[in-house]
C-alpha cells in the first residue's frame, strides 16, 4: 500500500537511497499530479469539513530528501562562464531539487498557461479548465480545481487546496505549509473569489462561495467581525479560522484600548463580514467569464 510504504520511508530513512525508493516516490508524485491523493480532502465528520492527510505531506518531504540540487536553467547544457553562454546573452538560472522539476503539461490536459513566466511545480494537481495568468506560481502538493483562474503574481502555496471555479486575483497569496506535517493547509472551497493583494495563511478555511475583498488578510491571529450574525470569528485551540459560506469579507481595523494606543490613536488590522452573497454580488463577480 502506497501510504504504508511512504510512511515507513519517512519514519525510517535508510543510510542510502536505492532505486526502489526513487520508484516509490515517482509513483507517489504521479498520484499527486493526477489528483488521486491530496494533502487534505473533504471530510464532513470534522469540524472544518476537511481532513489533513499527514502521510501525503510526509511523502512530499521524502522527495526533498531524495533530490539533489541540479541546474534547471533553460540552457542547462551551457557553462554560465563559457563564451557560448555569453553569446546567448543573459538568461534566467534555476537550481533546485532534481525530484521537483516543472510540472509536465500537454495540450490534452486542458490547462491554459498564458505566456509570461508562470511556473507549476511537479507534484501539484491542476485540473482541466484552469487558467494561469503570468506570472503566477503553484507549489508542490497544491490542488487546484476545475475552471479556477489564478491571476498574475498570485501564489498557491505548498499543499494549499483550491476548489472549482474560484478566482485567485492578482497578487493574492495562499500560504503554504509542509511542516509540521499535521498542520492543516489553507483551504479555499468551490466558487470563492479571492480579491487582489489578499493574503490567506496558517490553515484558514474559506467556505464555498465566500468573497474576500481586495487587501483582506486572514490568519490565526485575525479576528473576523461578522456584522450580519453579530459574532466574532477567530481560530480557537486546534481549529483554524473559518470563513462561512457566501460571506463577503473586507479589510477593517479595531481600536486598541491600551492607554498609550488610545493616546496615539492606534488601531489593529482585522476583517469584517459586511454581508452575505446576493444577486448583486454575483453580478459583480461574473465579468471574468468573458476571459475564459
Amino acid at each position: 500500500m502506497l501510504q504504508r510504504r511512504i510512511e515507513k520511508l519517512f519514519d525510517e530513512p535508510p543510510q542510502s537511497y536505492e532505486e526502489e525508493h526513487f520508484r516509490l516516490f515517482r509513483d507517489f508524485k504521479s498520484a499527486l499530479n493526477r489528483g488521486e491523493i491530496r494533502a487534505a480532502e473533504p471530510d464532513e465528520a470534522t469540524p472544518t469539513g476537511w481532513r489533513t492527510n499527514t502521510w501525503v505531506k510526509k511523502g512530499i518531504l521524502v522527495g526533498f530528501r531524495l533530490g539533489v540540487v541540479v541546474n534547471m536553467s533553460g540552457e542547462a547544457s551551457l557553462d554560465p562562464g563559457s563564451a557560448d553562454a555569453e553569446h546567448h546573452g543573459a538568461r534566467q538560472v534555476f537550481f533546485d531539487k532534481s525530484t521537483y522539476p516543472l510540472r509536465a503539461l500537454s495540450l490534452s490536459d486542458g490547462v491554459r498557461v498564458v505566456p509570461g513566466g508562470s511556473s507549476i511545480r511537479d507534484g501539484a494537481y491542476v485540473a482541466r479548465g484552469v487558467i494561469c495568468m503570468p506570472p503566477m506560481f503553484v507549489n508542490v502538493g497544491a490542488y487546484v480545481g476545475e475552471g479556477t483562474m489564478i491571476d498574475s503574481h498570485a501564489l498557491v502555496g505548498s499543499c494549499a487546496q483550491v476548489g472549482r471555479h474560484c478566482h485567485i486575483s492578482a497578487a493574492a497569496q495562499l500560504g503554504g505549509v509542509l511542516e509540521p506535517v499535521g498542520a492543516a493547509p489553507v483551504i479555499i472551497e468551490d466558487h470563492v473569489l479571492i480579491g487582489g493583494n489578499c493574503g490567506t495563511y496558517e490553515g484558514t478555511v474559506v467556505k464555498r462561495g465566500a468573497v474576500l475583498g481586495s487587501g483582506t488578510i486572514l490568519n490565526r491571529s485575525t479576528p473576523v467581525y461578522d456584522l450580519v450574525q453579530g459574532v466574532v470569528r477567530a481560530a480557537k485551540d486546534e481549529l483554524p479560522l473559518i470563513i462561512p459560506a457566501d460571506a463577503v469579507v473586507v479589510p477593517g481595523s479595531r481600536a486598541v484600548t491600551h492607554p498609550a494606543a488610545a493616546k496615539w490613536g492606534l488601531s489593529l488590522q482585522c476583517a469584517v463580514i459586511v454581508k452575505y452573497r446576493d444577486a448583486k454580488t454575483d453580478s459583480r463577480i461574473t465579468l471574468e467569464d468573458l476571459l475564459r
